[in-house]
């Protein structure tokens, strides 16, 4: 096959998506100067690389060759219907890309061996990694919008400054796992292990944490907005001086965690059962001089016996 229409068909089938360079080369792990390469006619993706760009853009192996194209079982122009611009015969450039067949990308790494994997500034909404080992994988400054991880090994992986808005975590193993300044909206933790994992100068807003340890979780300057907080373990956890609005401790074990400084503004604390002695004992073990509440924070956490003598009310 000539290179040169190799190239326009790559770049072809990218635009057709409204890919960048950039967009495409993080799907395949490599440098956007690669598919540039391609593009250009410079050189030529792998055999096994081709099957990953079919995947990507949802065509058969038959649109890399001189014979007819087929896109799940929907006819294709053939590569001789193209000009020497990738552009298919009484067509613009200016081709809307909004009119476009929609074609589905590559959304499942689950069973994956990604560890240590450079994940770096990738555009990956709405991936599926399930059941894959990601040990130290860097995801740092990617969007990862929408994406759902389970039963996956996420030990010591890095997700600083990255898009986790809408994903669902659901039993894997975060041990050690950074997530620094990253976006957390509507994002779920379920039943995953948070031994050492950092939360550092995140905002947690309409965050659910679910069935999980956090007695050795690291939260650090954090405001948490709409966040729920149910069947966990968070005894001995220290939460000085961070941001709590409209948020729910819902039979949650707090024995000896501090709040410290800390910020409240219409926040409930659930028992973990009745109203019974142990209860209010546990309640009186959590430190929270210095902190601010609002009125009605205030009055709950009193009416339950808590010493509020070094509160003040906002």
């Amino acid at each position: 096959m000539d290179v040169k229409i190799l190239g326009n068909r790559i770049a072809n089938a990218r635009k057709s998506q409204n890919m960048s360079q950039a967009q495409l080369a993080g799907l395949l792990f490599i440098s956007p100067q690669a598919v540039g390469k391609w593009e250009r006619g410079e050189s030529i993706p792998d055999f096994m690389t081709i099957h990953q760009l079919a995947d990507i853009f949802a065509v058969g192996l038959d649109y890399f060759s001189d014979s007819t194209l087929v896109e799940r079982g929907r006819e294709l122009p053939k590569l001789t219907d193209y000009n020497a611009d990738g552009i298919l015969a009484g067509k613009s450039r200016d081709v809307d890309p909004s009119t476009e067949p929609e074609r589905t990308l590559l959304t499942d790494f689950s069973g994956s061996a990604l560890a240590g994997t450079d994940f770096v500034g990738v555009y990956a909404p709405k991936r599926k990694f399930l059941g894959s080992d990601l040990r130290n994988a860097d995801f740092s400054n990617a969007d990862l919008n929408g994406s759902s991880f389970k039963g996956s090994d996420l030990s010591g992986a890095n997700f600083k400054e990255t898009d986790l808005r809408g994903c669902k975590f659901s039993v894997n193993n975060l041990t050690g796992t950074s997530f620094n300044k990253t976006i957390l909206t509507d994002t779920e933790f379920y039943a995953s292990e948070l031994n050492k994992a950092n939360f550092t100068e995140s905002s947690l807003i309409n965050v659910k944490i679910t069935s999980t340890d956090l007695r050795k979780t690291v939260f650090e300057n954090c405001s948490f907005k709409g966040a729920t907080f149910k069947s966990c373990d968070m005894s001995g956890i220290n939460l000085d001086g961070q941001i709590f609005i409209d948020v729910m401790f819902d039979r949650v074990a707090l024995t000896g965690a501090s709040f410290q400084g800390a910020t409240f503004r219409n926040v409930s604390f659930r028992s973990t059962s009745t109203l019974t002695n142990r209860y209010y004992k546990t309640l009186q073990t959590i430190r929270f001089d210095g902190a601010m509440m609002d009125k009605l924070t205030f009055a709950s956490l009193k009416g339950l016996g808590v010493d509020l003598s070094l509160v003040k009310t906002l």
